[in-house]
């Protein structure tokens, strides 16, 4: 069943069961971590780093930006974590998969230094104007 909501809980280490609908957070491991919320039960880790994911935390919801694709399992869902609300998104095809992989390699190769520089084109093309996208 596709989770409509998900609590943030705040950790020190992950806990040895992961429970459906909670986005276990580790600051000091700068780490998240939380089962898919389309109810297929995999783990899904969002490293909380400049060129992964943000955290938004005003005291009682949580965000993540930018969506979560699970393209590496099964279900291949893609949804949005905004004010503890899932947000769900279309699914992207292989290209955009593959696109998007491409610019999150280019972003991370221009944090650290490395030649590769990402485009705004590039970002745009793997989202072809994802319409379900928070503002």
């Amino acid at each position: 069943m596709k989770l409509r909501m998900i609590r943030p809980k705040f950790v020190r280490l992950m806990p040895d069961r992961i429970e459906n609908g909670i986005l276990y957070i580790s600051i000091p491991f700068s780490t998240a971590i939380h089962k898919c919320a389309c109810g297929c039960g995999e783990e899904v880790v969002t490293p909380i780093k400049p060129t992964d994911w943000t955290l938004t935390w005003n005291g009682e919801a949580v965000s993540l930006t930018p969506s979560i694709g699970n393209w590496g399992i099964s279900c291949q869902s893609h949804y949005w974590i905004t004010d503890n609300k899932i947000v769900w998104s279309r699914k992207w095809n292989l290209r955009q998969i593959e696109t998007g992989r491409s610019f999150d390699r280019n972003v991370k190769a221009s944090y650290y230094g490395e030649t590769r520089v990402p485009t705004h084109e590039t970002r745009q093309q793997a989202s072809d104007t994802d319409s379900t996208e928070p503002q």
